[in-house]
């Protein structure tokens, strides 16, 4: 080999090398797996089943030239812009926190709708404001990271997120609040001082997200174990096996059951992003029972985007485009899927 060629081969090597590793401002959602929740989700004393449920998950990468060459030409890869996926301002790492957060709040409204559909004793637990976000260039910048959880400012002990904005707001700019949070199991104290936010100078604060961090208090207790699964999406399926082992019939009736959609506490199952995927994740894992969120569009979401289908809808020509023999059964709400297992 001549040097001309070797030094060719060297430069295509190192371009290589540098593309695979230089980030795109997008994303790729392609499909991910089925974890089954009897791995995830233990209730003490809790019955067995003799099929599973299963979550199922979208694998997310931010895209590299090579990956999104690979899912532009891919049926079932979807591209992202970056803004369409983490909020502004928001770091890679305050949207892992916040699909975490959201992760843990789907999986305590589940509790909330499968003990009391079974009868079985829950109640709520106030823990603090849960930070989301902190906002470049304000005044916690510095001194506060998404997953802190704040439980007072100055003398007064936060029951709501409320309370607290109810007590910034009436502070003015230049004004030093001392609060106490948590960070990793350690309590801490500091001084704030308040500023104006750049967007809005009648609003005064420290340059912070947040929501009520309440967890669930269980009899019997209920342990969930995601692994760093984030997102909201599993809701209905933590329902289903925790409900499954607090009764004594086993609702999969032998079957291997999936699917998806977010819960509220009454019950409500949500719409969800990358219903396709979950499809084609679930069928190549043996699913024979796929549940999809049956949501209603918004009359002001179809007269912009007319061919904009429901989840149901998206789930069942995903079925059929590959040929699945899964059944793809439509639910509006959790008695909607519990319904159906009896049914089996």
């Amino acid at each position: 080999m001549n040097k001309k060629m070797m030094l060719t081969l060297t430069v295509i090597m190192l371009v290589s090398v540098f593309l695979s590793f230089y980030s795109l401002p997008y994303y790729i959602q392609k499909p991910g797996s089925a974890f089954a929740l009897d791995d995830i989700v233990e209730v003490a004393d809790g019955t067995d089943s003799e099929g599973d449920f299963s979550l199922m998950t979208v694998s997310q990468v931010q895209a590299n030239v090579f990956a999104y060459a690979w899912a532009y030409f891919s049926e079932y890869q979807e591209i992202f812009p970056v803004e369409q996926v983490r909020n502004p301002h928001e770091s890679e790492d305050e949207y892992s926190i916040r699909q975490l957060y959201l992760m843990d709040n789907s999986a305590a409204q589940a509790i909330e709708v499968a003990f009391r559909e079974a009868g079985a004793e829950f109640e709520y637990i106030y823990n603090g404001i849960y930070i989301l976000n902190v906002f470049p260039g304000m005044p916690a910048e510095d001194i506060l990271e998404a997953g802190d959880r704040i439980t007072q400012v100055d003398d007064l002990e936060l029951e709501s997120s409320e309370q607290f904005i109810d007590y910034v707001s009436e502070k003015e700019a230049g004004d030093t609040v001392t609060i106490l949070y948590e960070r990793d199991g350690e309590e801490r104290a500091d001084d704030i001082t308040l500023e104006t936010f750049p967007e809005n100078n009648n609003q005064v604060g420290m340059g912070i997200s947040l929501v009520d961090d309440i967890e669930l208090e269980t009899d019997p207790t209920v342990n969930i174990d995601s692994g760093g699964i984030g997102g909201p999406s599993a809701g209905l399926m933590y329902a289903l096996e925790i409900y499954d082992q607090l009764v004594e019939e086993d609702l999969t009736s032998g079957k291997m059951v999936a699917g998806t959609g977010t819960i509220s506490s009454e019950g409500v199952v949500g719409r969800i992003g990358g219903i396709e995927q979950k499809v084609v994740a679930a069928d190549r894992q043996g699913i024979e029972i796929f549940f999809a969120p049956d949501d209603e569009l918004p009359e002001d979401v179809l007269s912009e985007n007319p061919d904009i289908q429901t989840n149901y809808e998206a789930a069942v020509q995903t079925a059929e485009s590959i040929g699945t023999d899964m059944e793809i059964v439509p639910v509006s709400e959790f008695e909607d899927a519990l319904e159906y297992l009896n049914s089996l």
